[in-house]
C-alpha cells in the first residue's frame, strides 16, 4: 500500500491522513506506518504526536546512549532488548512514533535495521520515519558502496510518501 501526499504550507491533509492510516494499520499483521520522502517527516511525525498525546522516541539519543555503554560484542545482540526497553514505556494502546533511526544502521551491530522496526510492529502500531528514501518502489538507506548501505522491498509495509511542495 503507498500513499503519496504533497505537503506544503497546511499540513492538516497530510496529518488527517496519517492519523487515518495509524487507525487503519490496528488491523494488520504488521501495523507499520514509514513515512518516506523529502518532505518534513520529522514535523509530521511530531504534529501526529501532538494530535495524539504520545511522545515520539528519538531512537538514535536514547538508543545511543545505551549502546554506548554496552560492551562491542554485546551490542549486536543486545540491540533488540535495548530498543524495546527504550519502546516499552509508551503508553498503553498508542502507536510508537518512532524518528532518528540511522542508529541502527551502524554497521558493527550487524542487524537488519526493517526487520528490528517489523518486529515491534507486530504487537502495536508503529509509525517510524524512514531515514532514507524510496526508490523503485524499494526501501534505499545510503549510497550503494557506502558501509551502511541497506535495500528492502516494502512489502507489508504501509508507506506514506511526504513530498515537498514547489
Amino acid at each position: 500500500m503507498r500513499h503519496r501526499v504533497p505537503q506544503g504550507h497546511s499540513s492538516n491533509p497530510v496529518l488527517d491522513r496519517l492519523e487515518r492510516l495509524v487507525a487503519e494499520v490496528g488491523d494488520l499483521q504488521s501495523k507499520l506506518i514509514l513515512l518516506v520522502g523529502n518532505g518534513c517527516k520529522t514535523l509530521l511525525l511530531r504534529q501526529l504526536a501532538q494530535r495524539l498525546s504520545v511522545a515520539p522516541r528519538n531512537v538514535g539519543a536514547t538508543l545511543g546512549h545505551r549502546l554506548a555503554a554496552t560492551t562491542a560484542t554485546e551490542r549486536g545482540f543486545s540491540t533488540n532488548e535495548l530498543l524495546r526497553e527504550v519502546t516499552d514505556s509508551a503508553r498503553g494502546n498508542a502507536p510508537l512514533l518512532l524518528d532518528n533511526l540511522e542508529v541502527l544502521f551502524e554497521p558493527s551491530l550487524k542487524i537488519n535495521p526493517l526487520d528490528l522496526i517489523k518486529r515491534l510492529a507486530h504487537s502495536r502500531r508503529v509509525v517510524a520515519v524512514w531515514p532514507g528514501e524510496l526508490r523503485d518502489d524499494r526501501l534505499v538507506y545510503a549510497r550503494l558502496g557506502h558501509p551502511e548501505y541497506r535495500d528492502y522491498t516494502r512489502d507489508g509495509i504501509v508507506v506514506l510518501e511526504t513530498v515537498q511542495s514547489q
